[in-house]
């Protein structure tokens, strides 16, 4: 019977497109710390140092790199917490929690481990240039042109933005690492693999731990969070882009590993590998001379582009927020923060002068890696005494997760101050 049927309407959901919209929106307002700093982690010396690993140790260096990725988002979550909660950045909650003493010594070493970096970043841009014959008088000043520039666009999403953008070339190493035809049973020995009797080897993960957390990533996405006006309702999204940062990062420096691996870690053939041209140089009998340069050349300019902005940025967010002095780049330059663009323009200047002046720079280099082997105790030991002590107790870690990070920062100290030993050649 008609009037004991039962009629099923299927109801289709309305999308209602200006949601979409804004939720959007609301992603791309929240993501881009995160993101930016890994992008600057994975630097022209990050990327020869995976090179290093995968010529000389093959894929045995892939897991050490994997074993990275939760350590290395522990420690930027962190970062995420004190300056969304907070609203204060890393310099200025050591200065009101520990005094101006302390905030002067870690705005110091900073400022000089900045510096430094700033050099490796530059030696990378003009490695890159000469790889294509193109002179460092050229590259350098270009390079520092664009790079003052872009901190003057009067927005710190525009500043981001480009800098996620320029940052995304290191992915050009991709195809590089397809050409070079993995083999995936090597592959999986290669995971298995743990020669951690020799020196060497233990030298080289050292070396990869010591790296994986750079003093200034701290300060720099603890002052973006900031700059960008992220609130507490944002933290669990500003999480997810930590970790997708943190992945991409270890991502590309495993891409390195094994395209090295699979090319001149086969032929087992020592090689130096200390610069751009001995990058793409080792890599052209197996994929072609032109996709050697064009992908290393890319990747690694990419990286030191990057690297140079959230280094520069982050030296200058720290010494600022010492000298309490304005320190914000959503606004455009005016009496009130005169000195914080002309410490980021001066950060670039003297990096390139030095650059282009031939100094010794092997020293430079030594002094460096020495300086951020001591400067990350401090800065990680900062860090944990902030977490407990600058934070509600809604917001602090709690069991498990903060017995794993406190050791995991630990380990990364040990092995940080091991580095100083073989670097100096103590031990």
């Amino acid at each position: 019977m008609k009037e004991s049927s039962t009629e099923v309407i299927n109801e289709v959901p309305i999308v209602n497109h200006q949601d979409v919209k804004l939720k959007i929106r609301h992603f791309l307002k929240v993501y881009g710390p995160g993101l930016i700093v890994m992008l600057a982690d994975t630097d022209a010396g990050c990327l020869i140092t995976a090179a290093q690993s995968g010529a000389q140790w093959g894929y045995a260096m892939v897991l050490p790199q994997l074993l990275l990725i939760p350590i290395l988002y522990a420690a930027q979550e962190m970062t995420v917490r004190l300056g969304i909660v907070t609203q204060q950045g890393h310099g200025e909650l050591i200065r009101q929690h520990f005094g101006k003493g302390w905030a002067w010594l870690s705005a110091g070493t900073l400022g000089i481990s900045a510096v430094g970096a700033l050099l490796t970043e530059f030696i990378g841009i003009a490695g890159v240039g000469e790889l294509f014959g193109v002179s460092k008088w050229l590259t350098i000043p270009a390079a520092t042109m664009l790079l003052i520039g872009i901190a003057f666009c009067g927005s710190y999403h525009r500043v981001e933005k480009i800098g996620v953008m320029i940052g995304l070339a290191e992915l050009a190493f991709l195809v590089a690492m397809f050409m070079a035809k993995p083999q995936p049973s090597d592959f999986v020995q290669g995971l298995t693999t743990v020669p951690w009797k020799n020196s060497s080897y233990v030298y080289l993960v050292a070396a990869n731990v010591g790296a994986v957390i750079m003093p200034w990533m701290i300060f720099y996405q603890q002052g973006a969070v900031i700059d960008k006006h992220l609130s507490k309702k944002d933290i669990s999204k500003e999480k997810h882009d930590t970790l997708v940062g943190t992945l991409l990062t270890q991502g590309i420096m495993i891409m390195f590993v094994i395209t090295f691996a699979a090319t001149v870690g086969v032929v087992g053939h020592h090689v130096s590998l200390s610069s751009v041209s001995d990058l793409a140089t080792a890599i052209s009998p197996y994929i072609g001379s032109t996709p050697a340069k064009i992908f290393t050349g890319l990747s690694l300019m990419g990286g030191s582009l990057v690297a140079a902005l959230v280094v520069a940025l982050a030296g200058t967010w720290g010494v600022t927020e010492v000298l309490n002095w304005r320190h914000s780049l959503n606004e455009r330059l005016n009496k009130s923060n005169v000195g914080f663009y002309t410490i980021y323009c001066l950060a670039h200047i003297i990096g390139a002068v030095i650059v282009l002046m031939n100094i010794d720079l092997v020293d430079i280099a030594v002094s460096v890696e020495v300086m951020n082997a001591l400067l990350l105790p401090i800065v990680l030991g900062f860090l944990l005494l902030l977490e407990a002590k600058a934070l509600p107790k809604e917001y602090r870690m709690h069991g498990l997760y903060r017995f794993f990070v406190t050791s995991a920062c630990l380990v990364v100290m040990i092995f940080g101050m091991y580095m100083v030993g073989p670097t100096l050649g103590i031990w």
